[in-house]
């Protein structure tokens, strides 16, 4: 990839759409201007997990008005990326869709875990790189991330499906504060809370760091009124408790650092962060500068440096399910060179660099079982935790797996995209040749792709010498047709 001058971030939360843009300088960022609506996504989500129409246009106006601001940079110099809200709508498919014709460019929806990953990876980058081990809690409208970590490096993540917004609409619906309300959420939230307390009680951290909105603002309120000297403190929550259950609501606290457009999600946020404290031992925590954003402004950067983390991610699957690395390398080498003769232009980097991770993966599955294992190797790119990745390329990943031996009925209305239908032939073709998974003296090969028909020519002679071959590619080219792709078989 070509270095640029301007990387952007578009964090689209339950509660607030973000835009940052920074300046890269020397491998390094210099964060510029940055963009902030309170859209509250989360807000909008029907008891059937249904996007309501006005959240919907709230944040289509929102990225409209983000677009506008990335109008002129290359699509490559921005990711935006969709947490909580759009993992668990049901019409999130849909919305996505207007979405990234609002916005101008493509929107990841991005597993619990990586956005664990993503908020220690901006929060760290703030830090000193000591060997303390950290604790990050990252109170979002719709769920919590927990992280533990030391340095530039996450431990353990976590993300828990609780939020600012939706506990606020859940338990304060009418933004009345009283006992029974309070305690229920706090129970709640201590419920969820169970599942990870083993492994993120004090003790196995040797600081505790609040990022995003609900930490700053209880922050604020705990400082300005003198609730605590530093940071958010255990003494200080209970000193704000007590004021919340006296005020009754959020709207009738009379408090400095209360910021008007987060007094519909402060009593959501707040029993979430007193629970947190009570589950997890908590006595003080220090507000953290970076947050999602900043990491994927990090992570996309990693991109542009070689340190890409899906690289690495890559690798270790490798290593994890102990793939056979000369049948690897010999399917990546001529799975590329074979798309990039069908391709006919370099203007496929991207794609390229996706076959040559499911061609590094497509046995993976073996270590499931050898009978059908190109099927259990999709459901793994499907469904592991795979840092780096979106669920949208995970799934092109699983599909390209899926596809790349058997028949290819089972693609039928689902290989669509014309790049796809390219890298899928590019995979099953290196597959084939290199079936008996050993070197073998390849013929020359040419090859073309004109949007209907794929044309492989091969050196003289080599079909004749190679009967087996030669019977796996005509049947190969009946497979396609079934799909209405012809594939042409001669010699040079």
């Amino acid at each position: 990839m070509q270095p640029l001058s301007f990387l952007a971030a578009v964090d689209l939360g339950s509660n607030s759409f973000r835009l940052q843009v920074a300046k890269v300088e020397n491998d390094q960022l210099y964060m510029l201007d940055g963009l902030r609506e309170s859209v509250r996504l989360a807000a909008g989500l029907t008891p059937e997990k249904l996007l309501d129409k006005a959240s919907q246009q709230r944040a289509l106006a929102c990225l409209q008005r983000f677009g506008e601001r990335l109008r002129d940079m290359p699509i490559e110099a921005v990711r935006a990326v969709g947490t909580n809200s759009l993992r668990v709508a049901k019409n999130a498919p849909e919305f996505l869709i207007q979405a990234e014709a609002a916005l101008g460019f493509p929107i990841d929806v991005i597993v619990g875990r990586e956005e664990a990953r993503l908020i220690y990876k901006g929060v760290a980058q703030g830090l000193p790189q000591t060997k303390e081990r950290r604790m990050v809690i990252d109170i979002g409208g719709g769920s919590t991330e927990f992280i533990i970590g030391t340095a530039l490096e996450p431990i353990k993540l976590e993300s828990l499906y609780m939020g600012c917004v939706s506990f606020s609409n859940q338990y304060f619906p009418d933004g009345e504060v009283h006992k029974a309300n309070l305690k229920q959420a706090e129970l709640a939230a201590r419920a969820e809370l169970q599942t990870i307390v083993s492994e993120y009680k004090r003790g196995h951290w040797d600081v505790a760091l609040g990022s995003s909105g609900s930490a700053r603002v209880l922050c604020d309120i705990l400082e300005q009124n003198g609730y605590s000297e530093s940071g958010i403190t255990r003494d200080g929550l209970e000193m704000l408790r007590t004021q919340l259950l006296k005020a009754g609501s959020a709207n009738r606290l009379e408090l400095l650092g209360l910021k008007p457009e987060r007094l519909p999600v402060l009593p959501g946020g707040f029993a979430i962060m007193y629970a947190a404290f009570c589950e997890l031992d908590i006595e003080s925590m220090r507000p953290a500068q970076g947050a999602l954003r900043e990491g994927v402004l990090y992570d996309l950067l990693g991109r542009f440096t070689h340190n890409d983390m899906r690289e690495a991610t890559v690798n270790q699957f490798m290593r994890r399910y102990h793939v056979d690395a000369k049948q690897v390398a010999r399917v990546v080498k001529l799975s590329l060179q074979l798309a990039m003769q069908f391709f006919g232009t370099e203007e496929h980097e991207a794609d390229m660099q996706l076959l040559a991770w499911v061609a590094s993966l497509h046995g993976i599955g073996i270590r499931v079982a050898h009978s059908g294992y190109h099927k259990h190797t999709a459901y793994i790119l499907a469904n592991a935790d795979m840092p780096g990745f979106s669920k949208k390329e995970q799934a092109r990943m699983s599909l390209l797996a899926l596809a790349h031996r058997g028949s290819m009925k089972k693609l039928q209305g689902v290989l669509t995209n014309e790049a796809d239908i390219v890298l899928v032939m590019s995979l099953r073709l290196a597959a084939l040749f290199y079936r008996n998974r050993s070197d073998i003296a390849l013929p020359e090969i040419k090859c073309m792709f004109s949007g209907t028909k794929f044309y492989l020519k091969l050196g003289k002679g080599w079909l004749e010498q190679n009967p087996l071959t030669e019977s796996a590619l005509r049947d190969e080219a009946k497979q396609w047709k079934a799909l209405g792709v012809n594939m042409q078989l001669s010699e040079l």
